[in-house]
């Protein structure tokens, strides 16, 4: 007979069209009695969603249930975690993800006993094809979900073996009918018969029949939904009635019901709307959060967590909570409905408001960092202190900020260099100053901050000194207005007739790159396309040359074009605003680095904006990075009657984390998007996708997702949610790195490329100029040093030919760890490619017998001793 197993729980979004505030003070009831049931009905137990920050805000205001909720949770009866808060599988860094259950793992572990050790993501838009690899490597080897399954293309049952791209698994488990599947609230008690008939033995039926079997979860439990009052009489009830045999159960035995099975496998991600909507165009609403989030994270991981393991070597010590603080800050933005963008205006100022608190951390750590051991060092206004945060060695261009009284600078022993005015101070008068005499009064003299390019080799992880000095003035920049062209070796970009080309050896391709427009219908889940519109290229009109220094050229293009201001100004034909964009391609003739910067000030509502890039021949193939890995991505025909199969048209449109390569019969192009995660393509062009507006929280009856309006809209009692924030008006840039490589590139090649792409130059100049330049300079005071750190420093060395996903400090003092990424097909044994002892370690830094060797597509990660040099 089918037992259908049944388990209570809340689904809890912290922010939604309510804000966490509000959530707070929903939780202060639901909580409370959840532990009230649950301690006067000893055969109850209740999921709480399966992240702890929703926990950890309820414990703040309620300290006094702390033993309560730690009693519970040991008896088994309570399930908190693994998550810090429910990630999005799809938009996030790799390392947001881990570091997500890290928190959420670690702090369930620690403040309420034990973490429920099963991939809980109910209402996640989707998910990667390297989930089952990021999960095992935090020790969870099963997943619960709702979204992107399909019994007839990609698993014939809700309940399968998920496979990695390498050698990961995960036991899965869908609910394909959503996490209210079971829902038991006061109208099903009170009409027991028409649930049963109607929903809950139908749902049964077809779980079984999608893979005969007897053993079926039904989750039981809804939006912010208190917890079932005396079950055990509703099962019982229940069973009276149903066809099927019900029993009160857990996740964690269900999912040991399922080790027992022969289960069918599957491999890839999971992205289809067959059972429910997945939101397959969400990956460009309200870019803004999108782009900050991303900007954030590189900015921890390249910047931040490694200038923390240098600055310990250093002798300075930044306490890790401030990292975990840090981190939270993040994550805390990181659900599917935050990161996607499907919030109301005043949750989005919250997100916002958090990144901003984020920006703080991160800027305020780096800066204390710089700032003592520029102390340390006893630098003069004359030197740049000149990090390199990745354990490889450097060979390159850093971009570097200057205060300096001269604008004519030269740094001693650099092989090539450019220097420009960012910012000129005039002289002031009457300014203040301290003195041993008291206050004085002097005319302060004029300054000019530079920004500086330099062409420098640094040793792995470390520091070193760079001098400058005071040179006789040099001519400007030289802006040449006859050349249509920018041209290095065998490359050129040229501007004629209105299209942009690019010459690569004998093969001209016309029309490269272009600038697309179309009007929105959409809302903040998914984009819709207006019925009989087509999208339109934009006219580039005007142009300019400029070369730097003979080594940096610039090919810079501008267009206008009246659109419509506003959705209603498009359906009823009017162009009635001018548009002004800049499309600037830079070439360094050196390192032959090409980079695109898309530049405008949106004026225009509900409209997409997207690059169209032209290999010139048929498309053979797209690599796309996604977090831990590359895929090979296929179009897939989508049938006429997709409405019949479909909660959502299942457009061809992706996902993607930071990589996009695209090969054709004589080319093959990789680029480098800063923050983009969407793009489509075709036959012919790749699309990446700038933006995405709309000014409605939720709409019905959109032309690629017919009938309701998510974000409940349209549901009785609800009202429509205009969101004008996420018509993101005001200034943007995006940046896009493009690399070509050699047709058929490999993924770990591809990968390789990835870290170089986004390399940060990380620098500091002790001057007293301007003390808000680095804005805590002028509030962290030196401090006695008992010895000298010396001048240039460099910790390990790992090879170029590993792909490193993130370096950090160890729980442990004077540890650090670095965790690298094998994506190849063949095992990777790093022995002899990092020149220190290394130990490793997962997740948690418990030691692993695994040795050296890295399983083909998957991460590991190791513990190395820190050099100490005070």
């Amino acid at each position: 007979m089918v037992k259908a197993h049944l388990v209570n729980h809340t689904h809890w979004d912290r922010e939604w069209y309510f804000t966490v505030m509000d959530s707070q003070v929903l939780a202060d009831q639901v909580f409370t009695e959840i532990l009230e049931e649950l301690e006067t009905h000893p055969e109850a137990n209740f999921c709480l969603d399966g992240q702890t920050s929703i926990l950890d805000e309820y414990v703040n205001t309620h300290p006094e249930n702390l033993d309560r909720i730690r009693e519970l949770v040991r008896d088994e009866r309570l399930f908190v975690g693994p998550w810090y808060t429910q990630t999005d599988a799809l938009i996030p860094d790799a390392e947001s993800i881990l570091r997500n259950l890290y928190i959420g793992i670690t702090e369930a572990n620690k403040k309420y006993g034990k973490a429920m050790m099963i991939g809980y993501l109910p209402d996640t838009f989707g998910f990667n094809a390297q989930m089952p690899m990021l999960l095992n490597q935090a020790g969870i080897d099963s997943i619960l979900f709702w979204r992107g399954t399909n019994f007839d293309t990609q698993v014939s049952s809700p309940y399968f073996r998920w496979n990695s791209l390498g050698n990961d698994e995960v036991i899965a488990a869908n609910f394909p009918f959503g996490y209210f599947t079971g829902q038991i609230g006061l109208d099903a008690k009170e009409k027991m018969d028409s649930f049963i008939s109607d929903r809950y033995d139908p749902n049964i039926k077809f779980l079984h029949e999608h893979g005969n079997n007897n053993d079926v979860l039904m989750p039981s439990g809804i939006d912010q939904m208190n917890i079932v009052h005396n079950i055990a009489e509703t099962v019982k009830k229940i069973n009276e009635q149903s066809s099927f045999e019900t029993k009160i159960s857990t996740y964690q035995e269900f999912v040991d019901v399922l080790r027992t099975k022969d289960l069918p496998g599957y491999s890839g991600e999971l992205r289809l709307p067959t059972y429910s909507r997945i939101h397959r165009t969400i990956g460009s609403v309200r870019q803004s959060i999108k782009k900050q989030n991303f900007e954030i994270e590189q900015k921890i991981l390249k910047r931040v967590e490694p200038l923390m393991v240098i600055a310990e070597s250093a002798g300075i010590k930044v306490g890790k909570g401030m990292l975990t603080l840090l981190w939270k800050k993040l994550l805390e933005s990181q659900a599917h409905d935050s990161l996607g963008g499907s919030v109301s205006d005043n949750v989005a100022e919250d997100i916002m408001h958090r990144f901003k608190e984020a920006n703080e951390l991160a800027d305020g750590i780096e800066n204390l960092i710089k700032k003592k051991i520029g102390d340390s060092l006893k630098l003069g206004d004359n030197e740049l202190l000149l990090f390199n945060t990745t354990p490889q060695s450097f060979d390159g261009f850093k971009k570097v900020s200057i205060m300096a009284r001269s604008k004519n600078i030269k740094f001693d022993n650099v092989e090539y260099q450019s220097v420009k005015v960012e910012k000129h101070y005039p002289m002031r008068k009457h300014v203040l100053k301290m003195t041993e005499k008291g206050r004085e009064y002097f005319d302060e003299p004029e300054y000019f901050s530079l920004i500086c390019k330099i062409k420098v080799q640094l040793k792995p992880l470390g520091y070193t000194i760079i001098k400058f000095h005071d040179v006789p003035a040099k001519s400007e920049e030289v802006a040449n207005n006859t050349d249509n062209y920018i041209a290095t070796n065998d490359l050129k970009f040229e501007f004629t007739n209105g299209k942009i080309n690019f010459v690569n050896g004998d093969e001209v391709i016309l029309d490269f790159i272009s600038l697309l427009d179309s009007g929105n219908d959409g809302d903040t889940y998914d984009y819709s396309p207006i019925q009989g519109e087509k999208e339109s290229v934009l006219p580039f009109t005007e142009y300019r040359v400029i070369h730097e220094d003979g080594v940096f050229e610039k090919l810079i293009v501008c267009g206008e074009e009246f659109l419509p201001e506003t959705l209603e100004s498009r359906l009823s034909g009017k162009r009635d605003k001018k548009f002004v964009y800049q499309l600037v391609i830079s070439l360094n003739k050196i390192s032959q680095e090409i980079s695109f910067k898309v530049i405008f000030n949106n004026n225009i509502e509900s409209h997409r904006l997207r690059l169209r890039i032209n290999p010139n021949n048929e498309i053979l193939g797209i690599k796309a990075g996604i977090q831990g890995g590359i895929i090979n991505v296929t179009n897939k025909k989508v049938d006429e009657d997709w409405q019949d199969k479909f909660d959502e048209k299942p457009v061809n449109i992706y996902n993607f984390d930071k990589l996009l390569n695209v090969s054709g019969r004589n080319n093959s192009f990789s680029f480098f998007p800063k923050g983009l995660k969407e793009f489509e393509f075709d036959n012919r062009y790749l699309y990446l996708t700038l933006l995405a507006t709309t000014g409605q929280l939720g709409k019905p009856n959109l032309a690629w997702r017919p009938g309701r309006a998510s974000g409940d809209t349209t549901n009785e009692g609800h009202i429509m949610m205009p969101t004008p924030m996420a018509q993101e008006k005001g200034n943007w840039k995006f940046t896009i790195g493009m690399k070509l490589n050699k047709i058929d590139a490999v993924h770990s090649l591809l990968s390789r490329e990835i870290n170089g792409a986004f390399d940060q130059s990380v620098s500091y100049q002790k001057q007293t100029l301007n003390l808000f330049i680095n804005r805590l300079d002028n509030k962290i005071w030196p401090t006695e040093v008992s010895s000298q750190i010396p001048r240039s420093l460099s910790l390990v060395a790992i090879d170029h030919d590993v792909v490193v996903s993130s370096l950090y400090p160890s729980r442990e003092n004077e540890k650090y760890l670095i965790r690298i990424l094998n994506d190849s097909d063949e095992m990777l044994d790093v022995a002899n490619k990092i020149n220190s002892e290394i130990e490793r370690v997962d997740l948690f830094e418990n030691k692993l017998n695994q040795g050296t060797k890295i399983m083909p597509h998957t991460f590991a990660t190791f513990k190395l001793r820190n050099m100490i040099n005070f």
